[in-house]
């Protein structure tokens, strides 16, 4: 399956006429590498794809760093593209892309991969600062899955939310289909495509144990890995409820300083997302606890909650595409008072409030809060998005669409 982010790179980032780096960056096993030698294969460059994991690379780069582009030979007239897996855990990495950068820019594109975020790994010395651009490549997305393609020259959020409220797409078979298979095996490559409740279960328990007993070690010296898995397993039972520090440092026994550190570094390797409430100019909102969410949603037992962490996976990732492609800054948030009154998102453009969604199973008719803070927010405009509705259609003046359809038309 073609990657979007992998086509955005062809066609918008080494398209410039002289490309930085590309990083792509992003949860381990959400395809990153696939997608990554894909483009090195349309160029007829395979032989330029280097893994940190390797230790004949390792070896190699020892002797001579460089060595593996200058013995490179083009057997097309593309230019080829090198791609660097994991190379940020080598103590070194940033002086050794420099110096990459400065002295080979003129023979090739540079990819360079990695499963935790590239930007917290501060061993190394000289800044890479302007020779850069960094990409997030999310788990699959209903509009992915089908093929929609998203220009960010055209499709900017405020044209993209003004076609969902008036232009809403058609009920589709594939994108049920679609979003039928990531409710239920999640956007991750491997188990979305295998479609086995089997290997399912031991991809969720394979991918656990890895990001807990291999990453978080790459990461950091943790003495207390026993404690974070705890963590771990504490949270799937919190998705979509205010996250409180202080009641998991009570269940787990331990200080609070330690909760913030273990939470930081689960969230820098793509475990958990967390969702921040939106104050702006409200009276008496909840500005301090967020909302968590993990970017696997797959093993949660109530379908309400996995659903809920779908939608929040979904519009994190479209706050990201704006981010990254150099659109206006798109960010999400949940409202919330002291009232308790509540929705569950609520879309930002530059801090201004852009759009208030509400996720439900099957319910078809908006709740008052809704009402409430679309008024109090100054008439944002409001959409209710029902996973088990029929068809697009209107309760109580506020727009109804399916999930699959609203999913399918956002990037």
């Amino acid at each position: 399956m073609e990657r979007r982010l992998g086509r955005l790179l062809t066609d918008l980032h080494f398209a410039e006429p002289a490309p930085k780096m590309a990083f792509v960056v992003g949860p381990r096993q959400c395809g990153k590498t696939f997608m990554a030698r894909m483009l090195q294969e349309e160029r007829g460059s395979a032989d330029l794809y280097r893994d940190w994991d390797d230790q004949q690379f390792r070896k190699d780069l020892a002797k001579a760093p460089y060595g593996f582009l200058d013995a490179f030979r083009p057997a097309s007239s593309r230019r080829p593209l090198a791609v660097l897996d994991e190379i940020h855990k080598f103590p070194r990495w940033k002086n050794y892309l420099k110096g990459l950068w400065d002295t080979r820019r003129e023979r090739a594109d540079f990819l360079v991969t990695g499963s935790g975020r590239l930007d917290i790994y501060q061993r190394g010395g000289d800044s890479l600062l302007g020779r850069y651009h960094q990409y997030r490549l999310h788990p699959l997305s209903v509009s992915e899955i089908l093929g929609n393609a998203f220009d960010p020259e055209r499709d900017d959020p405020e044209a993209l939310v003004s076609r969902i409220l008036k232009e809403p797409s058609r009920p589709s078979a594939r994108a049920a289909e679609a979003f039928a298979g990531l409710m239920r095996f999640g956007g991750f490559p491997e188990p979305f495509l295998g479609q086995s409740e089997r290997r399912h279960r031991l991809w969720l328990r394979e991918r656990r144990d890895r990001i807990l007993s291999e990453d978080l070690r790459d990461l950091t010296r943790l003495q207390m890995l026993s404690s974070v898995e705890h963590l771990a397993a504490l949270l799937p039972q919190r998705v979509g409820s205010l996250l409180s520090l202080n009641s998991i440092r009570e269940d787990l026994g331990v200080s609070l300083e330690s909760v913030r550190l273990w939470m930081s570094q689960l969230e820098r390797l793509y475990f958990c997302h967390r969702l921040t409430p939106f104050a702006g100019t409200l009276s008496r909102s909840l500005r301090r606890e967020p909302k968590l969410y993990l970017w696997d949603w797959s093993g949660l037992e109530d379908e309400g909650a996995r659903f809920e962490n779908l939608m929040a996976g979904a519009l994190n990732r479209w706050c990201h595409f704006a981010q990254d492609w150099g659109q206006k800054a798109l960010s999400v948030h949940f409202v919330r008072d002291k009232e308790k009154r509540e929705v569950d998102f609520l879309l930002a453009l530059e801090g201004r409030p852009l759009l208030l969604v509400e996720a439900k199973l099957s319910q078809t008719r908006p709740t008052r809060h809704l009402h409430y803070f679309a008024e109090r927010l100054g008439d944002v405009p409001k959409l209710l998005v029902v996973a088990n509705a029929a068809q697009a259609g209107a309760a109580a003046g506020v727009p109804v669409l399916p999930a699959p359809e609203f999913l399918a038309a956002i990037p």
